[in-house]
This record gives C-alpha cells, structure tokens and sequence, in this order.
C-alpha cells in the first residue's frame, strides 16, 4: 500500500471513529443511548413505523443490541411492536415515542439536513456517489473472506 494510501486510509478511519463519537455525544445530550437514537431515526425516517429488519440494516446494530433497546423502548412506552407476517415485525412509535423521538432523533436529524442544505447540489452527490462506490467495493472484497 502506497503512503499516501495509508494516510488517507488513516484519515478515513479517524474521521469515521470521530464521526461516530460525534454522534455519541450528541445522544448523550440529548438524554438517549446511541442505540435508541438510531432504532428511533429508523422509525421515524420511514414514517413512525419500521419493519425490525429495516431497523437493524439502517442502524448497523447488532440483532442482540437491537432487541435489548428495543425491548427497553417498549418497556418505557415509546413504542410497541406489530405482527407484519409470520415471522416479521414491525416497531411503531407512541404517543409518547413520537414526543421522544422529536426531541431527540429528529433534532439530530435536522442538523443533518441543515449540514447537507450547505453543500452544492455536486459536492452532495459526489459524496454520496463516492460513499456507496466504497461501501459496494468494500461488500465484494469482504464477501471473498
């Protein structure tokens, strides 16, 4: 590998740990766990109600994680889990998750969108064109393991 690969593999790697802890820190402001933030920007992006392997794909939780926040969520009345087939379920926010997740999920959601409203329509899709290609390339080379 190149040194100038290395550094910009470096500095990929440190600005998505960082990303990630800026995202904890925001969680951690706004009252939440990262896990219920995530489950809740789920939902709440597919419109109060998400089938659970929606949830975990979009999250990137564990199915171990998941189900622990989720069963604490419901627990604690923010949402309540539906039969959407045989072996297939879906979490849907309260009235009291809906509130939750204004407060929380969706905040850190419109940050985002503020963020993003910032950037040219290229820089946009160049970004997000650049940030698949490299998720795709990353799905074969580790589908080979």
């Amino acid at each position: 590998m190149a040194k100038n690969t290395r550094e910009h593999l470096s500095r990929f790697n440190y600005l998505l740990g960082e990303t990630e802890a800026a995202y904890h820190e925001a969680s951690v402001k706004l009252g939440c766990s990262d896990s219920a933030v995530k489950i809740l920007y789920a939902i709440c992006d597919n419109g109060g109600s998400c089938p659970l392997r929606t949830i975990r794909r979009r999250s990137g939780l564990s199915k171990q994680t998941m189900n622990s926040a989720i069963r604490k969520l419901e627990a604690e009345g923010v949402l309540y889990l539906e039969n959407a087939g045989a072996r297939a379920k879906n979490a849907c926010l309260t009235d009291v998750g809906r509130a939750v997740a204004k407060r929380t999920a969706m905040r850190i959601q419109q940050i985002e969108n503020d963020i993003l409203a910032c950037w040219s329509e290229e820089e946009l899709e160049t970004y997000l064109r650049l940030t698949e290609q490299f998720l795709v390339k990353f799905r074969e080379r580790t589908a080979q393991l």
